[in-house]
């Protein structure tokens, strides 16, 4: 059971479109998540149209839902009368949220904050860090900054070091990058669109490969990557994200164990 055996990654790419991220991966140009994507992004459906709505869902067990028909049980769940995608494998807490929920069982949890929603600046900037035994936030590491990736990952590997090292964990990195505005990756830009987030994308690609090597230091443990929500850059006349579109309700998603 993944419960057991693992440490935990959760890497939300912020605001990642589906199309950009498969993209990327046939121009080559995230070569470091190729290696462990050898089928390609998976396309799921978001359960939030934007930040806030999209976390809530995700650390209450709701991942991303696989877009074929079906009731889809899920690896986590709080618990709660009537759930209808539990099964024997599903890993159910008596706690509000998945976060407390492995606390209860072992596990040190921690926050890497990106976007607003996590910047603690607030008191709604503080609701979902909040959740985690320890959580994280500069203006280094949020979407104004063009190095905003390598700050992030700079303290997710500074927190696991100081963890001793049969520590459970479980790591959450809200990535900033991908959203708005992700013109500051291109060269020339002066608006957002695809190309920029693309460029916004492999940059994150490059900044991985420390926080990889960090976690196979500690043991095997399993990943997930995905984006919360999509935006739009104009199709149907829409720019953003918190509406309807199938550019936002439509987002890659990956899972796969990191070994030793």
């Amino acid at each position: 059971m993944i419960l057991q055996q693992h440490n935990l990654l959760f890497v939300t790419l912020d605001t990642l479109r589906l199309d950009v991220a498969r993209s990327a991966l046939a121009a080559g140009e995230t070569p470091f998540l190729q290696r462990y994507l050898p089928a390609g992004w998976e396309a799921r459906h978001t359960p939030g149209s934007f930040t806030y709505a999209a976390h809530h869902a995700f650390f209450a067990g709701f991942l991303p839902t696989p877009l074929a028909p079906g009731r889809h049980p899920r690896h986590f769940a709080a618990r709660f009368p009537g759930s209808e995608t539990t099964d024997t494998e599903t890993v159910v807490f008596d706690a509000p949220d998945i976060v407390s929920g492995l606390a209860a069982n072992g596990y040190h949890t921690i926050c890497i904050g990106g976007v607003g929603f996590f910047n603690k600046q607030s008191p709604l900037g503080r609701v979902l860090p909040d959740l985690f035994a320890e959580s994280h936030w500069t203006v280094e590491m949020g979407v104004t900054s063009a190095d905003s990736t390598r700050h992030q990952i700079t303290q997710a590997i500074h927190s696991l070091n100081a963890l001793p090292r049969d520590q459970r964990f479980f790591l959450f990195i809200n990535i900033s990058a991908l959203h708005q505005p992700n013109c500051i990756f291109a060269d020339g830009a002066t608006e957002d669109s695809p190309a920029t987030q693309q460029a916004a994308l492999a940059y994150v690609d490059s900044q991985l490969p420390p926080l990889f090597a960090t976690l196979q230091r500690r043991g095997p443990t399993f990943v997930i990557l995905c984006a919360d929500h999509g935006t739009a850059y104009g199709e149907a006349g829409y720019t953003g994200h918190r509406i309807g579109h199938e550019v936002v309700y439509t987002i890659p998603y990956a899972e796969f164990i990191l070994n030793s």
